[in-house]
């Protein structure tokens, strides 16, 4: 099926529009753009050049999509963003492309971002995650599946989340935060697992004390995280989300959020 594209909406020729999208009046699409099919695109949102935009996205008022970065680095290379499927990206929100040459700022599939939520260059996102209301992603960011970042989060440069992780209203944080495990405060602090998010996700009730008995060790113990680590490896069964924690935490070069 044809896309339905507003005469009013000013679409660069060279664009490449997949099948049955809506491009509302006062779209502006640049050259060097490729949106798949199923897409709607409101009106005031601006898709610049370096997006690569996947099928069945929702584009809301007053977005931009690969702005240039906002990094001293830049200057004027090529580069990309990359968004996959079923995105819904709200009002005011801004992503930005990558800094360099042939490097890209991704964002997954399934992702839900809040109004005013801005994206940094080179961030690299996963899928099924929710961002509230104003928050800021620093560029070279890695954040992965299922993580949920609460109302005005700042998570700065270089930083990376783990998997199923929850980030509470008003946390700013400058270290990497593990997986499976709700994080805020000030400073920043482990605050438990999260079971809502496992039990949603087929997690048994023996696992999540695994991973409690795992962040016990990490958090609460005496030892430095390295020893932690092998007092895991060494005390707590092994499973898939197990392994996930101590690949995680071996893999951490910015070091993890604050003890208890």
């Amino acid at each position: 099926m044809a896309s339905d594209i507003s005469p009013r909406a000013e679409i660069d020729p060279r664009a490449q529009i997949g099948d049955n999208c809506k491009i509302f009046p006062f779209v502006y699409i640049e050259g060097d753009v490729v949106i798949g099919d199923n897409c709607i695109i409101f009106p005031f949102t601006s898709i610049l050049n370096g997006s690569r935009i996947g099928k069945s996205n929702k584009i809301h008022q007053g977005s931009v999509i690969a702005a240039l970065p906002q990094d001293f680095e830049f200057h004027g290379e090529k580069s990309e963003c990359v968004i996959g499927d079923n995105n819904i990206i709200r009002e005011n929100v801004v992503i930005n492309r990558a800094t360099h040459t042939g490097c890209q700022t991704v964002i997954g599939n399934n992702n839900f971002l809040m109004e005013g939520v801005h994206i940094s260059h080179d961030t690299k996102i996963g899928d099924n995650c929710v961002f509230g209301y104003g928050t800021k992603i620093a560029g070279d960011c890695v954040i992965g599946d299922k993580v949920i970042f609460s109302t005005s989060v700042i998570e700065n440069a270089g930083t990376k989340v783990g998997r199923g992780t929850m980030i509470q209203a008003g946390t700013t944080f400058s270290k990497d935060i593990p997986p499976y495990i709700i994080a805020g405060g000030t400073p920043v602090k482990y605050n438990g697992v999260n079971t809502v998010v496992l039990s949603q996700n087929g997690v048994g009730e023996k696992v999540q004390k695994h991973l409690a008995n795992a962040y016990r060790l990490v958090f609460h113990g005496q030892n430095s995280v390295v020893d932690a680590i092998n007092q895991v490896k060494e005390q707590v069964p092994d499973s898939e989300e197990i392994r996930n924690v101590v690949a995680f935490l071996e893999e951490s070069t910015r070091g993890i959020i604050t003890k208890l």
